[in-house]
């Protein structure tokens, strides 16, 4: 007897958001139809540089962590200045051991390109360029985008779909009814890419309240590969690039940061943001992921890397779901925790540009007392909001979670600082002795992993999921002690790295039963 092979699943949008969508569900054993409007790839401006230690470990099980890791510019800290004092500096904590830095900066296009040589080798991904999406539908069969090529319509159909349209996808959440609400910001930001020498400037980022070369307002200055510097003024409403590169203002800008050396202008642009999220990230069998279902400020490099995640997310429960593993109604998790995410990250950005652009006098009264006060203040540092950079997002609040009272998670960590972990929450990396694993997140990633203690008796996982069993002495030998586990505890994790639940001195002949209840939680099922 033979299995038909599953149709496949169409990606809407081939930018770094859909890249990585694509690559986890062929990870998966899945075809995937990836399309893209445009005729071809446009690799202009560096756009988002910096990848967090998370994405880019999800980058890794694809084959592309290591390459774009090494090419980046590793940055570990994070300097914030008030005029010409720094107020602090921001290290990153780890509390495992991991294989990525907390930071890297590389360019957009780059990741793009390298992201764009891991699907040429993968035979299940197929790229179409030019297929503009301006039709859709759904049935029991699948999903149907109708795509405008220059030969004409053209119907594409496949069993789910990702939509990654990117904050300008207006056409894409009009087909499937999507509202994007939130609000855009008056003020403009100055971005150039120079090529130059900057000693000592190479491995942080510099973040600048008030400085005299940008007097009321704030400067950002990030590493970037082959000596280039992003430096990101805010600037006047009025502002004008043409005439500022005419007048040779642009030069006297750059060169108030860099002195009297010499720079070449790699990009520059000018550009305006806003804060949006859509009303829904699931509709029916397609779901919404990256800027297309949410975009917020770029302080804090949250709009990538929380996209990335969205990809994830989203292409391990279709994965499940097209093999059987668990009913669709497990996608109504993908909006219940992604769209949480987004909410948390519309929150943090959202209080960053209240303190970077103050909106009323009270507001702007405030600012001025804390960055004062934080000269001399610890308290008052503390409230200094340069950017809470990029983070996962903990799932403590899930359906797909299951709370441990003795584990309670306290909120919101400190910025640069990691929960603990439990129930909701990013396993930490280790390296560990496994077949075909050298580390904790990659070992993870291969489908529901159970860990358990020394005294708990080993179990036979039910199927057909994919569930593998692990005594965490075998796995390394400081394990329980990174998670904080007790010997007669077992820990189920998903198939991304968050901690499903922890099930304390459960008795051998209720393993397998724990293990199923685990599992149709995963699919919503109901008694």
């Amino acid at each position: 007897m033979t299995t038909a092979a599953p149709e496949p699943v169409i990606v809407i949008g081939n930018g770094p958001v859909g890249q990585t969508a694509a690559l986890l569900l062929a990870r998966w054993g899945l075809p995937v139809t990836l399309l893209d409007a445009r005729p071809e790839r446009d690799l202009v401006g560096s756009k988002s540089i910096c990848q967090q230690r998370d994405v880019l470990d999800i980058w890794d099980s694809v084959g592309a962590g290591k390459q774009i890791a090494e090419i980046g510019v590793t940055w570990t800290r994070a300097r914030t200045f008030y005029r010409d004092e720094e107020l602090f500096c921001q290290e990153f904590q780890d509390r495992g051991a991991s294989y990525f830095p907390p930071f890297v900066n590389i360019s957009q296009c780059r990741t793009e390109q390298i992201l764009d040589e891991h699907i040429a080798r993968q035979s299940l991904v197929t790229v179409l360029w030019g297929y503009d999406a301006v039709g859709l539908e759904q049935g029991d069969d699948g999903v149907t985008v109708t795509c405008q090529t220059e030969h004409g319509p053209v119907p594409v159909h496949g069993s789910h779909a990702v939509a990654c349209p990117g904050a300008r996808g207006d056409a894409v959440r009009r087909l499937l009814g999507v509202d994007y609400q939130g609000r855009g910001f008056g003020d403009q930001f100055l971005i150039c890419d120079i090529r130059t020498d900057l000693p000592g400037w190479e491995r942080e980022r510099r973040f600048y309240f008030d400085p005299e070369w940008n007097p009321g307002r704030q400067v950002l200055i990030h590493p970037c590969p082959d000596s280039t510097y992003r430096i990101d003024w805010q600037v006047p409403e009025g502002f004008d690039l043409v005439e500022e590169e005419r007048s040779g203002a642009l030069d006297r800008r750059i060169r108030m940061v860099i002195g009297e050396r010499d720079y070449e202008i790699v990009w520059r642009s000018v550009y305006r943001f806003g804060s949006r999220i859509a009303d829904r990230m699931r509709v029916g069998r397609v779901l919404i992921a990256g800027d297309g279902a949410h975009c917020v400020a770029p302080f804090g490099a949250r709009g990538l890397n929380s996209g990335v995640m969205d990809a994830e997310n989203a292409a391990w429960k279709i994965a499940f779901v097209v093999r059987g593993w668990a009913p669709e109604a497990l996608l109504d998790s993908y909006h219940q925790e992604r769209h949480a995410a987004a909410q948390e990250n519309l929150v943090i950005t959202g209080a960053t540009m209240r303190f970077l652009v103050p909106q009323s006098e009270a507001e702007w009264d405030e600012r001025r007392r804390t960055l004062e006060e934080a000269r001399r203040d610890d308290a008052a540092k503390a409230r200094v909001d340069s950017g809470r950079l990029a983070e996962p997002f903990w799932y403590v609040d899930s359906p797909l979670t299951t709370p441990d009272p003795t584990r309670p998670f306290a909120g919101r960590p400190p910025k640069g600082a990691l929960p603990s972990p439990g129930p909701g929450v990013l396993v930490p990396d280790i390296p560990v002795t496994a077949p075909g694993a050298t580390r904790l997140r990659e070992l993870l990633r291969n489908g529901v992993t159970v860990l358990h203690g020394d005294r708990v008796e080993p179990m036979t996982p039910p199927g057909p999921v994919p569930v593998r069993v692990f005594a965490m002495r075998d796995l390394a030998p400081r394990l329980a002690d990174v998670l904080g586990s007790r010997d007669d505890e077992v820990w189920l994790v998903r198939p991304d790295g968050h901690v499903a639940a922890v099930l304390p001195d459960p008795r051998p002949a209720d393993l397998s039963r724990c293990l199923d209840r685990m599992l149709a939680r995963l699919g919503a099922m109901a008694g």
